[in-house]
């Protein structure tokens, strides 16, 4: 089995960077902005339909997503907006197409 790789500087500056980005958007905004069903949200952020569904509710059963929720949906609107600008060798790494 092989050696672990050690941090470095620039991996420790890294990890505190993801783990403060304050990178998300709702449900409500991507919905807003893509004309997509709550089923791909669901697809999109790994939940069921009805949870989704309890996003968009108003009242004492609406439901909240998470940060992790937020930050998939953020993910999202940028391939969906930055897709052809990303180069192939990094949508192949990231299993986002065959080369």
């Amino acid at each position: 089995m092989p050696k672990p790789r050690p941090l470095e500087t620039r991996e420790l500056r890294l990890i505190s960077r993801y783990s403060n980005w304050e990178f998300g958007m709702t449900p409500t905004d991507f919905y807003a902005k893509w004309a997509v069903s709550y089923e791909q949200i669901a697809l999109i952020c790994s939940r069921s339909d009805s949870t989704v569904r309890g996003w968009f509710k108003q009242g004492k059963f609406r439901r909240y997503p998470t940060r992790n929720d937020m930050r998939h949906l953020a993910l999202m609107d940028f391939l969906l907006e930055h897709f052809d600008d990303i180069p192939e060798q990094v949508l192949s790494l990231l299993c986002l197409i065959d080369l």
